[in-house]
């Protein structure tokens, strides 16, 4: 890990530069597909734009960042809601682990999921619109953690078009 991956004081982040294992993108092969949704990985998202950082406390005890596509990036910026079909959010995900090089900071750890959201205001009606995708080492976890996905949005979002991430200024 170089000193470019640290989460810093002021809230910046410098996402790690190099493409980790777990994060690797996904193909057009069906087996790489969530369950329900068939969403996959996109491809390029590691160069997509950084909408925010986040920290999850325990248990979870994550350092987080969600990028977005164009669309999506275009939606937060001009406040738009619900989101327009088309955009796609990542959320990229560490343990969450002290920096050896600076105490007072944390910095990513091993990758833990990549989770995808796509907006497809048709296939997806049944859900908000939305298309869910977990995945841990490149591959889509199973149906059963899929089924939560929605449930959660929907349970604590429905008024933000189901997404819980908000754009950092």
């Amino acid at each position: 890990m170089t000193p470019s991956s640290i989460l810093t004081v002021g809230g910046v982040v410098a996402l790690a530069t190099a493409l980790c294992w777990a994060c690797a993108p996904a193909t057009a092969d069906p087996k790489l597909a969530s369950p329900i949704y068939g969403v996959t990985i996109p491809d390029g998202y590691r160069d997509w734009t950084l909408v925010a950082p986040a920290q999850e406390a325990a248990p979870l005890d994550e350092l987080r960042a969600t990028v977005g596509n164009a669309k999506a990036l275009k939606a937060y910026r001009a406040g738009t809601q619900p989101f327009p079909d088309g955009t796609v959010l990542v959320k990229l995900a560490w343990k969450h682990t002290p920096s050896p090089n600076f105490a007072p900071a944390s910095i990513p750890g091993a990758a833990t999921t990549v989770q995808v959201m796509v907006k497809d205001s048709k296939r997806y009606a049944a859900t908000g619109g939305w298309g869910f995708g977990r995945f841990i080492d490149g591959k889509p976890v199973d149906a059963a953690q899929h089924e939560t996905c929605f449930a959660c949005h929907a349970a604590r979002v429905k008024d933000r078009d189901y997404v819980f991430t908000r754009y950092a200024p």
